[in-house]
């Protein structure tokens, strides 16, 4: 990696695109003791960027600051060239729309300094889609984000056809670098992994709603006060695995499996082969790590009461 920066030489990023994710990316870059240089071709975006900011510090506060933090060392370009000069970092947060993207991150690279990694907020869209006008593609990765970015830890990498390797070794060490939780993507999925989890929740909910079998609010609550409480200690798999008790997901794919073919949901399940079976019992033991599940279910019951005892501090929160 050594024709991108030193990590810790860079003391400037540019945001290219100020709207909610690029706004809580600059707040977050700020929060971590970083200048950013912005540009957006919205009219006001000067002062939607200030309001972002403003709303997002006390979070950020709480959290905890980088040495030297300062929500004001900021400042938005009317040209695109001037926000990316001298920077060692790009995150472009533009809306998504393909033709935009592919415009805006071709002049992006035109204009920035040879070395400095380009990430992409995109949502959905894979950087060889995204890339096909720019000269250079190989410093342009995507680094997706949850929002708000400001909070949220997650960022997804991924690079396209054209990317150099070692720049999304790059852009994965810098996002973990400054505090993120990165995953590193080892092919072009469209919608990335958690999007695609939370799509086909979310299209599930809405068959729900549309069938009049449930209402939003019950939906919300099934999250919020069942699995929910889960997710944020235990991931989807791991979660399945304590439900086949002392038989881990061996026994919860051999007792339910059948079940993925009943009409639960408007979502096609995929033929349980061997090999499907083998690679998602090896996952959750690689994910279990030695530990055994009397281990897990202890340590999963202590955060679950964590989480509950937080919520329940929060104003408004459950009593």
């Amino acid at each position: 990696m050594s024709n991108y920066p030193n990590m810790h030489d860079v003391d400037t990023v540019a945001c290219v695109g100020t709207g909610t994710i690029g706004g809580g990316w600059a707040a977050y870059f700020l929060a971590m003791g970083y200048r950013v240089q912005a540009w957006d071709p919205s009219p006001d975006a000067a002062e939607k960027l200030g309001r972002l900011i403003d709303a997002a510090w006390p979070a950020l506060t709480e959290l905890g600051l980088a040495p030297h933090a300062a929500k004001d060392n900021w400042s938005v370009h009317a040209e695109l060239a001037d926000a990316v000069a001298g920077v060692g970092f790009i995150q472009e947060s533009a809306p998504e729309d393909l033709e935009l993207k592919r415009e805006l991150l071709a002049k992006i690279d035109a204009a920035a300094a040879p070395g400095v990694v380009v990430g992409s907020s995109t949502s959905g869209y894979g950087m060889t889609e995204m890339a096909t006008a720019a000269a250079s593609p190989a410093r342009l990765v995507v680094g997706h984000p949850f929002n708000p970015p400001y909070l949220i830890p997650l960022v997804e990498v991924a690079g396209g056809e054209g990317t150099d390797p070692a720049a999304v070794a790059w852009a994965s060490k810098w996002y973990d670098f400054i505090g993120k939780s990165v995953i590193t993507m080892d092919h072009e999925v469209p919608g990335f992994i958690a999007n695609r989890l939370q799509e086909a929740l979310w299209r599930e909910a809405l068959h729900m709603v549309d069938n009049g079998e449930a209402t939003v609010e019950q939906i919300d609550l099934a999250i919020t006060d069942g699995p929910g409480l889960r997710w944020p200690l235990q991931g989807p798999m791991l979660t399945f695995h304590l439900a086949g008790g002392q038989g881990g997901m061996a026994h919860m794919l051999d007792h339910f499996g059948p079940s993925l073919k009943s009409p639960w949901t408007r979502l096609d399940a995929p033929e349980l082969t061997e090999e499907l079976r083998g690679n998602v019992i090896a996952g959750c033991d690689e994910e279990a790590a030695g530990r055994s599940v009397d281990e897990l279910i202890a340590q999963r019951d202590a955060g679950i009461i964590a989480v509950r005892r937080a919520l329940a501090d929060l104003p408004g929160g459950p009593a």
